[in-house]
C-alpha cells in the first residue's frame, strides 16, 4: 500500500468514528429533549390543577368558614368593636403656632 492509501484509510476510519460519535450525541440530545418536554407537560398539568384548587379554596364562603372554624373569628358588631382615638398631648405645639 502506498502512503496515500494509508493516509486515506486513516482519514476514513477517523471520519467513521466521528460520524458514530455525532450520531450518538444526536440521539442522546433528542432523548433529553423529549424527557424535558414530558416533564414540562407534567408541570403544566400540575400548575393548572393547583391554580384551579387555589380558585376553589379562595371562594368567599370557604374563606369565611375557615375564619370561623380555624381562627375563631366572628363578624364585627358595635358590641365588640373597640374604637381607638388619638389624643394630642397638651405640650405638643399646635400646627402653625410660633414660639
Amino acid at each position: 500500500m502506498s502512503r496515500v492509501n494509508i493516509v486515506l484509510f486513516v482519514m476514513l476510519l477517523a471520519s467513521s468514528v466521528y460520524l458514530v460519535r455525532v450520531s450518538y450525541d444526536a440521539r442522546r440530545l433528542f432523548a433529553e429533549r423529549e424527557q424535558a418536554r414530558n416533564e414540562e407537560r407534567a408541570l403544566n398539568t400540575e400548575f393548572e390543577r393547583l391554580t384551579a384548587e387555589r380558585q376553589t379554596q379562595a371562594t368567599p364562603l370557604l374563606v369565611e368558614k375557615a375564619a370561623r372554624d380555624k381562627l375563631a373569628m366572628r363578624n364585627a358588631t358595635p358590641a365588640v368593636t373597640q374604637y381607638v382615638t388619638w389624643a394630642r398631648a397638651a405640650s405638643a405645639p399646635q400646627p402653625g403656632a410660633t414660639r
